[in-house]
């Protein structure tokens, strides 16, 4: 190979990985991204972080070092994340803080 393959090619378009990428954006976020007004360190997308905690809860992936560690070995978790990498403790303040009470 003379360039690596994209991971969107790694990915088969029927995969779950898409799926759950597809049903998120035709999601109303709108309330999730109300909680980050910006200021300090800039935040993840939250639409990103949504993706990435319904995939991997969808694999059974419950744990945030567990997600945390997809994020740097699958690349479907790569390829939702668009190669960012969240912290464990990111993840789990995002579902504590964010999630829960949404």
């Amino acid at each position: 190979m003379l360039l690596p393959p994209s991971l969107d090619e790694l990915i088969e378009d029927n995969d779950m990985v898409r799926v759950v990428n597809r049903v998120v954006d035709s999601l109303e976020t709108e309330e999730i991204r109300e909680w980050f007004k910006g200021g300090g360190c800039p935040s993840y997308n939250p639409t990103m972080m949504l993706k990435i905690i319904i995939y991997a809860y969808s694999n059974k992936l419950y744990l945030s070092r567990q997600i945390t560690k997809a994020l740097k070995r699958d690349v479907a978790y790569m390829w939702l994340s668009g190669m960012q990498r969240p912290e464990f403790a990111t993840i789990n303040r995002f579902c504590s803080e964010y999630l829960n009470p949404a």
